[in-house]
């Protein structure tokens, strides 16, 4: 037979009279005509076809082989592409789903679950994903956005006491090492009140700070300077401070005053907690379940805190109640203004720092310097779980001091009244805290899971008709997480409390904790 005539070479070379970028590729090293055609989308010869048969072959007939390329010069003329079908996008993941999303997106989810255990699934892992969202969403109300701090930062660099306005000429809070002087800034056409921190002669550990990153619990700053103290501005304690010159002219005696560091934080205190406890002997006989709720709420702050220092390689410099700053959070709503609001809940800060350069921080007395060195001393600081369980006894008015709480042994220390559903457990977390062995000491991260579960359950008769299993735990944990979030939408929509600090601190707990974290909480706690 005679050979056919060489139409697919004048096809070839129609393709080619189009330019492509760069030089042409052959797939998988194929010198023949068929790669060189994909190539270009020119529809190859078809041996069982008359001319112009092979450009009606359908797309999913031709070689689909050839690699992906972008949109050519000769497809710009209107050829169909060699994978023209669309492929579809991927499934959701139950952390993306909202009530909005589609049904198309939710059946390529649904789909594939052949039981209920696969939706409950997926239901848990939506109640998981928008209990991180609420709490996020709760911490922008009750923290500075970082975003915001940073524009704070760079707009306050630079300007020292003449860029701020003093609002009291007494300080708003005194603690062991610093005053606290509410200041205001203008911002964005607003005035904002800071605090303006004026370290004590002496205390010169605030270099740690500025490097620390955000946390709820630790105190903040957004500016520093050194300049003199403004004349107007009373250090209690000082000579002739209460002075003033009748001409509104700075005194004579003033002029003298020295040059000291000034910090200026975001978070502004009215009081210490060692002022808290000291106001509160009241309302500690008359409520008792309330203030010592209190109590736990304000050492989960605490140890959540030392836990963030941790981290860090950063530790507490003096964890005591004169160095422990309250701020005041958020006003509640009318209808939670009754008889508890008398005294709310307010943020815990640490303010005194150092930097860890060895593995463990500095005696706090000779005795205890005495009574470690005997025995194997742990990889950890010791001195954070020793502070934690003073804090018990002195927010709960027990006199106690370091120095008689180190001669006692773990089953002797000063004995807790039981006034509330709370003591019990108080008691048996200071006595695990200030156990004598620092080896048999529970760690600050296991003291702050026992105060969550003292909070939030489960309490101790959720075993009393069940054996303890990782299974109820878990089951208890999933119940109690969509109960959350069930209390949330009915505040949400009715007249309710907006959701602050207690409801964040909550969130955190359930957003994190397993049955293994409980097992191993309740069997040292009950």
């Amino acid at each position: 037979d005679p050979l056919p005539p060489p139409l697919p070479k004048k096809q070839l070379q129609r393709a080619e009279s189009l330019p492509e970028q760069g030089p042409s590729r052959h797939c998988r090293g194929d010198p023949t005509p068929w790669a060189s055609s994909i190539l270009h989308n020119i529809p190859p010869p078809h041996p069982q076809h008359e001319e112009g048969a092979p450009s009606s072959i359908p797309p999913r007939d031709r070689p689909s082989w050839g690699p992906k390329k972008p949109l050519t010069k000769s497809q710009s003329l209107g050829e169909p592409v060699a994978r023209s079908s669309p492929e579809k996008a991927p499934a959701p993941s139950p952390a993306e789903l909202t009530f909005g999303t589609v049904d198309g997106e939710l059946g390529q989810l649904l789909q594939p679950l052949e039981s209920p255990a696969g939706v409950c699934g997926v239901v848990l892992g939506c109640q998981a994903a928008a209990l991180a969202r609420l709490s996020a969403r709760i911490q922008e109300e009750l923290v500075m956005p970082e975003e915001r701090q940073q524009l704070l930062e760079a707009e306050l660099a630079g300007k020292s006491w003449a860029a701020l306005s003093t609002l009291d000429r007494e300080p708003c809070c005194e603690s062991r090492d610093a005053w606290y002087f509410r200041v205001g800034f203008i911002f964005e056409q607003t005035q904002l009140v800071f605090a303006a921190k004026v370290p004590k002669l002496g205390c010169a550990s605030l270099g740690v700070q500025s490097s620390l990153g955000a946390h709820c619990s630790i105190q903040r700053l957004i500016g520093r300077f050194t300049d003199r103290l403004p004349w107007e501005l009373v250090l209690p304690g000082s000579p002739g401070e209460q002075s003033q010159s009748p001409s509104g002219e700075e005194p004579a005696h003033l002029a003298t005053r020295p040059v000291l560091q000034v910090l200026i934080s975001p978070d502004v205190p009215y009081q210490t907690l060692a002022g808290f406890v000291k106001g509160s002997h009241l309302l500690h006989r008359t409520s008792p379940g309330h203030y010592e709720r209190l109590a736990c709420l304000l050492l989960l702050q605490a140890c959540m805190g030392l836990e963030h220092l941790r981290v860090q390689d950063v530790g507490q410099g003096d964890l005591c109640p004169e160095n422990l700053l309250l701020v005041r959070c958020p006003c509640p709503p009318r209808s939670q203004q009754g008889k508890e609001a008398s005294l709310p809940l307010p943020r815990l800060l640490i303010s005194s720092f150092f930097k860890v350069k060895d593995k463990r921080r500095p005696c706090s007395t000779s005795q205890e310097r005495d009574w470690t060195e005997g025995l194997a001393a742990p990889p950890t600081p010791v001195a954070d779980e020793l502070n934690v369980g003073m804090l018990i006894y002195q927010i709960l008015h027990v006199d106690i001091s370091l120095e008689n709480a180190l001669g006692f042994r773990s089953n002797r220390l000063p004995e807790i009244p039981s006034l509330s559903i709370y003591s019990t457990g108080l008691k048996r977390l200071a006595m695990l805290l200030l156990h004598r062995d620092p080896c048999k000491r529970v760690s600050i991260e296991l003291a702050r899971s026992i105060l969550q579960v003292l909070l939030w359950g489960p309490r101790q008769e959720l075993f009393a008709r069940s054996k303890k299993t990782l299974t109820l735990l878990r089951s208890w944990v999933e119940v109690k997480r969509a109960l959350l979030l069930l209390k949330f939408a009915e505040n949400s929509a009715g007249a309710g409390a907006s959701p602050g600090l207690e409801e964040w601190l909550c969130c955190q707990y359930f957003k994190e904790v397993t049955e293994h974290t409980l097992y191993q909480v309740t069997q040292a706690l009950y």
